[in-house]
């Protein structure tokens, strides 16, 4: 069989690690449902941005991101089980499972923290980012925040300071139309958040956030612009939380419209499609792909629930006073 060409290759790379997020999102429900885990925030229907973005990184780079970050962490290469285990409270997930869904990092994957404080990452960046200037590394900052954080001061502060010290952080806004439970449309008059960079001197560009290729390809144009010139660049993909706010939540805030439009805009199914369509992918190697995540999501429960919780004297480690 002749080598797949590169962007061929990475968009079945892509659909593979987008199918993965949405089965470990919806594992996490299930298990939610079943008593076996603690409510948390999804981000199905968002999976192109995440995959998108983190496909235009380098291993040098940071991830600084915020509370939807599971596809951040998987698109990253994390391992499932032991982020489920760590959402499970179990000592075999990433930080011993003491973070839960909501504040897991891993240091390996270069994921300096997720924070649950809403633009928390965005005001942290600029530390990281400073601090990544001073040393002079190859890699730069990548900070993930949604739309809700952009109508918040630190999000303003922060990209002043950001402008002001030329630092290497690429902002990625994913604009999923939802502030928790209000429509982006009540806080905001503008369609989006992209030009507010604009008044820093800050470069920005606004991509569709449902297609993983376009979000690559314009993540990929920005960090090579950032490590070329050392200066901050803000990148909003335009998304859709198809879920709701946080688990569960039957989402009668929405109106049903809006909702079906989206789900017809479903970022896995988008791909799927497009590839059996150009004769990238046949309805068989789709069905082995998908049965190969729901083994290895099999396997991350099983690891996960066979993992022993911390022992008593976990409790006061890396705590400091």
């Amino acid at each position: 069989m002749t080598a797949l060409p590169p962007v061929e290759a990475l968009e079945r790379m892509m659909l593979e690690r987008m199918m993965l997020i949405r089965a470990y999102e919806e594992t996490l429900v299930d298990l939610h449902g079943r008593g076996r885990a603690a409510g948390t925030c999804t981000a199905i229907g968002q999976e192109a941005s995440a995959v998108g973005v983190v496909a235009a990184l380098t291993p040098d780079d940071l991830i600084l991101t915020n509370h939807r970050s599971a596809g951040h962490l998987l698109a990253r290469g994390a391992d499932p089980g032991r982020m489920l285990a760590e959402v499970q409270g179990k000592s075999g997930g990433y930080c011993g499972g003491k973070s839960g869904s909501l504040h897991i990092s891993a240091k390996e994957l270069g994921i300096v923290l997720t924070s649950t404080i809403v633009g928390g990452e965005l005001a942290l960046a600029t530390g990281v980012g400073l601090s990544r200037s001073m040393q002079g590394g190859p890699g730069i900052v990548v900070c993930f925040f949604g739309d809700g954080a952009a109508c918040e001061g630190r999000f303003h502060e922060s990209l002043n300071l950001a402008a002001v010290w030329s630092l290497p952080i690429l902002y990625v806004c994913e604009n999923n139309q939802w502030q928790a439970f209000v429509h982006r449309k009540e806080t905001m008059t503008a369609d989006g958040v992209a030009g507010h960079a604009a008044a820093y001197g800050i470069d920005s560009a606004v991509v569709d956030g449902n297609d993983p290729l376009a979000v690559f390809e314009a993540a990929a144009a920005a960090t090579a612009a950032i490590r070329r010139t050392g200066k901050p660049f803000l990148l909003e993909a335009m998304t859709y939380r198809l879920r709701g706010h946080f688990e569960p939540d039957d989402q009668s805030y929405v109106d049903p419209g809006e909702l079906a439009r989206w789900r017809e805009r479903d970022p896995v199914v988008l791909l799927r499609l497009r590839l059996e369509r150009d004769g990238l992918l046949d309805a068989a190697a789709a069905a082995r792909m998908e049965e190969s995540v729901r083994t290895r999501m099999e396997a991350a429960a099983a690891f996960a629930e066979a993992s022993p919780y911390p022992a008593p004297e976990e409790l006061t480690r890396d705590v400091y006073a």
